[in-house]
């Protein structure tokens, strides 16, 4: 699949970087965290290539992508043991296939309702960011 050079997942450059870290590599997409942690452990999980809806790839593609932010999935409870993991699958100004992974706590910010995309509230210092990027990489 072509690269979209208005995608900032295609493109890698400082509208991506601004929002997230990037945690691995995985099968068929990369694990990416946000810098905004208003829900501590909050992540990204985004398809390698440029696509913009599931049904664009192929079968086995569909699958190890699932298989995938399961992974991602299974890591964040690892670490973080969220009450809940939301996920959303998002894009309406963004076309490129992700899917936000967003731990929930009772008693916290969104609990019972949908999160707010970019609260702006909560961010961490550089050894925090790289803290929490080697914990998740060794629960994957």
């Amino acid at each position: 699949m072509e690269k979209n050079k208005e995608c900032f997942y295609c493109m890698k450059d400082e509208r991506q970087t601004a929002l997230m870290l990037k945690v691995a590599d995985l099968s068929v997409s990369e694990l990416f965290f946000f810098k905004e942690q208003t829900h501590p452990g909050r992540c990204l999980v985004a398809f390698k290539d440029h696509a913009k809806e599931i049904f664009d790839l192929s079968d086995a593609d569909q699958a190890a992508y699932m298989t995938d932010i399961a992974r991602a999935a299974r890591a964040i409870q690892t670490v973080y043991q969220p009450a809940k993991i939301n996920y959303g699958a998002y894009g309406d100004k963004l076309p490129h296939l992700h899917m936000h992974l967003v731990p929930k706590y009772e008693d916290q910010a969104g609990w019972g309702s949908v999160f707010e995309m970019n609260p702006g509230k909560v961010y961490l210092s550089d050894a925090e960011y790289t803290a929490q990027i080697e914990a998740l990489n060794k629960a994957l």
